[in-house]
């Protein structure tokens, strides 16, 4: 039975590279498959990992319709047996359920990989509708570390040094930089809520005990 299979984890957890492994597991059992990306670190159209692999993929814009595209594959005589969408974190609500639609009506299986919150600690509108659909839900086990040393769970936006939780849930950026410009990190739950990214870590020793009481007596 095809299914809908969801792969997800902080930034820095392996998502993209799992995404190329599946690629090659399943095309070297002989099956025939499809690469969709949304907004790639690289820029271009191709899934792109940290560790320096790389594929050609289609990138995925709001107006694309997978079960149209899907059916126009199967019109043509084009083989298809699975397909992996990596950062769907930025496709659309309309596309997850257009990758459902092909899961049960095609019989295709369907690798999504993705974070699941953005910067400021919420759900992306299609993740969630994955969640919802999805027939099954991973986390990668790889873990990437908070600058403090403690497990990252959380994704932040640092523009020019300071760490934001407010703007538009979409802007582009990756996870180095100078200083300057906009970059994101994994941090830990706390250090997101005290808008603690690296670039400050020095300032870790101002922040009072939580059971100190500031204020005056």
């Amino acid at each position: 039975m095809a299914e809908l299979t969801f792969f997800t984890g902080p930034m820095n957890c392996g998502k993209s590279t799992l995404a190329l492994q599946v690629d090659h597991t399943e095309a070297s059992a002989g099956r025939s498959g499809r690469l969709f990306t949304c907004l790639d670190r690289s820029g271009g159209a191709s899934i792109t990992s940290r560790v320096g692999l790389s594929s050609p993929a289609t990138d995925v814009d709001p107006d694309f319709d997978f079960w149209a595209w899907a059916q126009a594959e199967y019109r043509l005589g084009h083989a298809l047996d699975y397909v992996i969408c990596d950062e769907v974190q930025f496709y659309t609500r309309p596309h997850i359920d257009q990758l459902a639609r092909i899961v049960d009506d095609l019989g295709i299986d369907v690798y999504c990989f993705g974070i699941t919150t953005d910067f400021r600690s919420e759900l992306f509108p299609p993740v969630a509708r994955l969640i919802e659909l999805c027939d099954r839900m991973e986390t990668l086990p790889i873990r990437p570390r908070c600058w403090c040393g403690a497990w990252g769970t959380k994704n932040a936006r640092v523009k020019d040094g300071i760490m934001v939780t407010e703007g538009a849930q979409v802007e582009v950026g990756d996870t180095e930089s100078g200083g300057v410009g906009v970059h994101y990190e994994v941090v830990c739950r706390r250090h997101h809520r005290l808008r603690l990214p690296s670039t400050r870590a020095g300032a870790a020793h101002e922040v009072p005990l939580p059971f100190d009481d500031p204020s005056p007596a």
